[in-house]
Order: structure tokens, then sequence, then C-alpha cells
């Protein structure tokens, strides 16, 4: 990022303040990191590439609320933090989501690629609705805040990104028996997306060994939709009827 205003808007859209413990996940060179420390009590900055762990040592070494951490993010033990501002490697865009689901926190701004990040507040029934856009539902607030054009990055990627902000639902929209089934229903039927949930669930349930008859009779009213007119609560109820 070589754009300084888009890490000043980052950093206003988080609101932070000295009370913030905050994750930076991919930290690179340390542009966003450095701008941060003066904001908040404490950073996280995690990197797994050693050679830009190095950079990040040398170069912020007068600063002495970053704490630095080598290594995977999804294998490290992370200490707590209570926000996430970070420009995350897109090829863990989705893993990342479903990390940050598992985690607790206030809320995250995340600069993503466009095309990945309109899937997650894609409606029913469109074109970009899937998986994603059910799972985050039921964990997170999602907003679009801004455009991040390919020019604002050294070297420019490919493609356009957002700056986006997540934010917890508490409660959840909605009660789930198994939060892991959920997600495994969920990613398994959108395979399917233009068939219809009958049918669709037959290779789930064959895999899983579930006899559905009668666990299905009480969702008849829509097991004849197709799957991307189901809304979320919908997978919900159908995952908590599968699960039992």
């Amino acid at each position: 990022m070589i754009d300084s205003s888009i890490i000043q808007n980052m950093v206003n859209h988080a609101s932070l303040d000295v009370a913030d413990f905050v994750l930076d996940i991919g930290a690179g060179l340390g542009f966003l990191t450095r701008f941060m420390a003066g904001k908040c009590g404490k950073i996280l900055a995690v990197e797994s590439d050693a050679n830009l762990v190095n950079i990040l040592h040398n170069e912020l070494a007068d600063v002495p609320n970053i704490e630095i951490i080598h290594g995977d993010l999804f294998t490290k033990k992370i200490p707590k933090f209570n926000k996430i501002v970070s420009i995350p490697p897109y090829y863990i865009s989705s893993q990342l989501l479903l990390w940050l689901f598992r985690q607790k926190f206030d809320s995250a701004v995340l600069i993503l690629q466009r095309e990945f990040a309109e899937r997650l507040v894609a409606s029913i029934g469109s074109r970009k609705y899937g998986w994603l856009a059910v799972v985050t539902h039921y964990y997170v607030e999602s907003e679009l805040l801004e455009a991040v054009p390919r020019l604002m990055f050294h070297p420019p990627p490919e493609v356009d990104s957002v700056i986006v902000r997540l934010k917890p639902k508490r409660p959840s929209p909605f009660s789930l028996e198994n939060e892991a089934f959920f997600k495994q229903l969920t990613q398994s039927l959108f395979t399917h997306r233009n068939r219809k949930v009958r049918n669709a669930t037959a290779p789930f349930i064959k895999n899983v060994r579930i006899a559905s008859e009668q666990k299905t009779t009480g969702l008849v009213h829509f097991l004849d939709k197709r799957v991307r007119e189901l809304a979320p609560e919908d997978f919900g109820a159908l995952a908590n009827a599968l699960s039992k």
C-alpha cells in the first residue's frame, strides 16, 4: 500500500483508541503497523515471511507497543486482541474469515479483493450468493466502505479492492445446534446451487450417513426450492434438522 490516505481511512473506520489491542495480519513492511502504533495500546503484527520479519524488527525497533509474531496465523497461538486492522494476503481470504468467525473481537477493518468482498454481502438468489454469504450473515455485519483502486498498491495487483468492516452479531440471527455442521452442509449444498434442495442434500446425506426422511419432514416448505433461493436461516434450519 503506497497511498497513506487509505491507511488513515482504515484507522478511522476502526475507531482505534489506547484501550485497543490490534491484530495486523500480514504486516509486510510495517507501514500500516507503524501508523496504528500511535493510535492504540498494542499491535500484534503477524508475518510469515522471514525476510519481512527481519525488516519489521529493524524498522519498528523504536516502537515499544508492537509485538512482531513470525509464523502462520492459523497455527500460531495469538495473544488476545479486540480489533483487526489489516491488508491480508488475498489468497488466504476465505480461510481468514472462517478463522475470524471463531475468535472473539469487536470489529475488523480489512482490505479485500472487491470480487471476494461482494460475495460477503450478496443477496439471496444473486449470481454471487453462495456459502460465504450465508456463513458470513450468521456471524457478522458486513459493510463495504470504500473502493481501493489497484494503483494504490506497488506493484499494482490485477484486481481492485475495497475496505470492508466486519462486526460480530450479538446475539446471532438464528440458533444453530452445530456450527461446524452448518458450515459443512452449506458449502456442500452450494456445489449444487441450481438444484432443488431435496436433490442437492442427497450426496451430503449419503456421505455423512444421515437417515434423512424423518428429520426433514418439517422442512417441506423449502425442499423444492433451488439452493440459491434459500435464506441463511433456512440453511440453519436444515442443518439443525439433519444434525440431531
